[in-house]
């Protein structure tokens, strides 16, 4: 007698998970930390034109406010801390001199949240932009030893200020390298990205490759200085 598969009792294998099929996140509430500098204030544009609840956070409540009122769509502006409260997924986009003092102070409220980071080191002298390599690694690898009850990812490193703030730019046509330990959270970060039109989020490796990620933007800077851009990035074949 010829066996079948289910004969001899083997279990057919699920089919493979389409790396494209994100899960909704419209009812998540996006914190942007340092949501009144160049890059947080643009994401947290972006994302509430998108259709985003977004709270910007900044170590002056007033400042927030401003903000927010300036941004519109439902923007709402808190202090730090409590924009870290009340979010469920947080971006991290403070400059790199304060990065790990901020996200000491917030241990405990971001504790359980998902966690975005976005900061580049880069130092600059007469010759321009040039990466810093911190002693963790990477901004991502600071953040994960500095918050262990979050879960720590990396993403929109290489996205323009300028074409995130402009309100006559309807699409951003470039990829978002996203990092992290656990593909449950990545998903999630791929698809805030994939909410703002143009954008797609890539799972680019776990957060030991975020120095890589981080340190490409020194690139990018030379890029737009010669040649006047905004330039972003689009991965091939995928």
């Amino acid at each position: 007698m010829t066996m079948t598969s289910t004969d001899s009792g083997s279990t057919p294998k699920p089919p493979a998970k389409d790396p494209w099929d994100l899960p909704d996140v419209s009812g998540l509430v996006v914190g942007v930390l340092g949501g009144t500098g160049d890059q947080g204030r643009g994401l947290a544009y972006r994302l509430a034109r998108a259709g985003q609840k977004v709270i910007i956070g900044s170590r002056v409540a007033e400042r927030a406010e401003t903000a927010a009122a300036e941004l519109g769509n439902d923007v709402e502006g808190l202090v730090n801390a409590e924009c870290a409260r009340r979010s469920d997924v947080v971006i991290v986009a403070v400059p790199w001199e304060g990065h790990a003092k901020t996200l000491e102070a917030l241990r405990e409220e971001l504790a359980g949240k998902l966690v975005v980071d976005c900061v580049n080191p880069l130092g600059f002298d007469k010759r321009g932009a040039y990466a810093l390599k911190p002693e963790e690694g990477s901004a991502a690898e600071q953040a994960a030893a500095l918050l262990p009850e979050s879960r720590v990812t990396a993403a929109f490193h290489h996205l323009s200020a300028v074409l995130l703030q402009d309100p006559e730019v309807e699409r951003i046509d470039t990829d978002v390298m996203v990092l992290g330990e656990a593909r449950a959270d990545t998903d999630l970060v791929q698809a805030l990205a994939a909410r703002i039109p143009g954008m797609r989020g890539v799972f680019a490796g776990r957060l030991r490759n975020a120095h890589q990620v981080e340190s490409l933007v020194a690139n990018l800077i030379s890029v737009n200085r010669r040649y006047k851009a905004h330039a972003g990035l689009r991965v091939t074949d995928v």
